[in-house]
Formats: C-alpha cells, sequence, structure tokens
C-alpha cells in the first residue's frame, strides 16, 4: 500500500461520515448541521468548525451554489486553503541549516528526526545529529541508532548533561565538519513546563550567540491520535519558542483528520511533514490538496 493509500485509509472514517452526508438531499439546514457535527468529530474544533461555516455559507450565496455536491466541493476548496502557508523551507539562510526540533515525550520526535536525517541524506547532504534530550532515558542512544542507520554524524554527552551545551558542541562541531544540516533533538517534558522553557530558551541563545540565523526551521513534532491535545502542545510550545513548522506523526492510527486544519488555521504555521507509519520512507511532504482529498474523498465518489 503507498503513502496516499495509507493516508487514506488513516482517515476513512472522517471521510465516511462526511462523503454520506453529501449524496443526495437538498441544500438545507439539516445538510450544514450534520456536516458540522462530522468536522468536530473529526477534532477540528468547535469554535474554528463555527468560524469556518460562516465562512463557508456566506461563500455558497456569493457562488450561487444550490447542490450538496457543490458545497461539498466548495469546503474542500476553502480547506485546502487553510491548510496552505506559503512560507517554505527555502526562505531560510544557507548552512549549516539548523533544524530545532521540539514536542513532547512519545509523539515519535527522535523517529521523526531520523527520517529526515535518511532525507537530506539521500539528497547528497551532509548531516550531523547533536542529542541535546539529555533528560529521558534512553534518548541519546535511540538517536544514536538512527546517526549509525542514516550515516549521519553525531554529538552528545552523557545523560542528564547541560543539553545547551550539548547544542554548542554540536554547533561547533558542524561547522568544523562542514555540516550542510544539524538536527538538533530537545527535552519533551511538557508537564514540568518551566524548567523546558528555561531549558529550550538557553540553547537558543548558545546557538545564536555565534550563528545568528539559527536555527534555520524550529519544527514542532505532534501525534494525529492525540487530537485536540495536539492544539495545547502547539500553544505551549509557540510562546517558548516561535514554530515555524509542524510535523504531523501517526496519521495511519487515527479516524479524525480534522486536526491538522486545527493547527494551521489557528497559528498559522505551515505543515512540513506528515507520517503514515514506522517505515523511513513514511515521512513525506505535506500536500494539502492531497490531504484534503484523503480526509473528504474524491467528489466522484459522492455524486
Amino acid at each position: 500500500m503507498g503513502f496516499f493509500d495509507r493516508l487514506k485509509e488513516g482517515l476513512g472514517k472522517t471521510r465516511a461520515q462526511i462523503s454520506a452526508i453529501v449524496k443526495g438531499g437538498d441544500l438545507d439546514e439539516e445538510f450544514f448541521e450534520t456536516l458540522e457535527e462530522a468536522l468536530i468529530a473529526a477534532d477540528v474544533g468547535v469554535d474554528l468548525t463555527d468560524r469556518i461555516f460562516d465562512d463557508f455559507r456566506i461563500e455558497i450565496k456569493k457562488r450561487g451554489i444550490h447542490s450538496r455536491s457543490g458545497a461539498y466541493a466548495l469546503l474542500k476548496e476553502m480547506l485546502a486553503e487553510d491548510l496552505t502557508v506559503t512560507k517554505t523551507m527555502e526562505d531560510f539562510p544557507p548552512k549549516p541549516w539548523v533544524i530545532f526540533v521540539v514536542g513532547v515525550n512519545g509523539v515519535g520526535k527522535t523517529t521523526t528526526i531520523g527520517k529526515l536525517a535518511h532525507e537530506m541524506r539521500r539528497l547528497g547532504k551532509r548531516v550531523t545529529l547533536g542529542a541535546a534530550d539529555t533528560f529521558r532515558a534512553g534518548a541519546i542512544e535511540q538517536l544514536k541508532i538512527w546517526a549509525d542507520r542514516t550515516e549521519s554524524d553525531f554529538v552528545a554527552q552523557h545523560e542528564g548533561a547541560d543539553a545547551a551545551s550539548v547544542a554548542f558542541d554540536a554547533m561547533e562541531a558542524a561547522k568544523k565538519r562542514g555540516t550542510d544540516v544539524l538536527i538538533l533533538d530537545t527535552a519533551g517534558r511538557l508537564h514540568v513546563k518551566v524548567n523546558l522553557m528555561n531549558e529550550l530558551e538557553k540553547i537558543l541563545r548558545v546557538i545564536r550567540r555565534n550563528t545568528p540565523h539559527a536555527p534555520n526551521e524550529i519544527l514542532l513534532v505532534v501525534d494525529a491520535t492525540t487530537g485536540q491535545n495536539a492544539m495545547r502542545q502547539a500553544e505551549e510550545f509557540n510562546k517558548i519558542v516561535k514554530l515555524t513548522g509542524l510535523v504531523v506523526t501517526k496519521l495511519d492510527g487515527t479516524a479524525k483528520g480534522g486536526i491538522a486544519i486545527a493547527l494551521t488555521r489557528r497559528f498559522n504555521i505551515p505543515i512540513r511533514k506528515i507520517g503514515v507509519g514506522e517505515k523511513i520512507e513514511d515521512l513525506q511532504d505535506f500536500n494539502p490538496k492531497a490531504y484534503v482529498e484523503a480526509m473528504l474523498g474524491d467528489i466522484e465518489d459522492v455524486e
């Protein structure tokens, strides 16, 4: 099964709920209410769904749409626009290109770093992985496995070491080695938010001291299966560090695809990558139109 097929399978429940509403019937209040309920159930969120449908109703009248299928096509168009945030990675300065990866424990952060390293290595880039998550037991060893697997350089200290010190060592090593991409892992203990905030701010100060443009990318990894809890994580991390991108993992394990819409609409932060499995190639660039197709279904299937 290909990547897009696995994405469609993961979001099949949402697609079945919504496409069933579109089949036949008038463009009446029941249609709108049922469709709103389906989006809320898909983790778009109540407040955001209300705002989307306010705009949706206005646009339907403006375009003179009278059929459910026509309204359905319009909704897909509007959601794809919501998911499209134009800032790209190419907007950032050149090497050492520093990717600062944050996220709570258990969302697949270390695995995501390994997959990013794999992608960069396939592009012919020299990659260094920095193990600045010195708090979680086993984090350094897990990252070292990915460094070996992707033939990336690796910088670490001992468990419990100062994370900012590790980041400094990694920056210096990356410069000396002519590294194209440095990816820094960080701790994710959001339950002790004050300590985490202080640590992340310290790391940023240290790496910016000699490299003002770094980090070029600050990625938050969220688990799609956690639903609206991912919104809180994004809110908290965005307060600590100014996020530049999102990675949404485990989309093959959720029937609720609306969280991607909620995240981009709320924070105006682009989704860079999505993950639909554990394989090294299962992290792919985010395509808004393809995502909406997977979530809502093909118009031909419901007319």
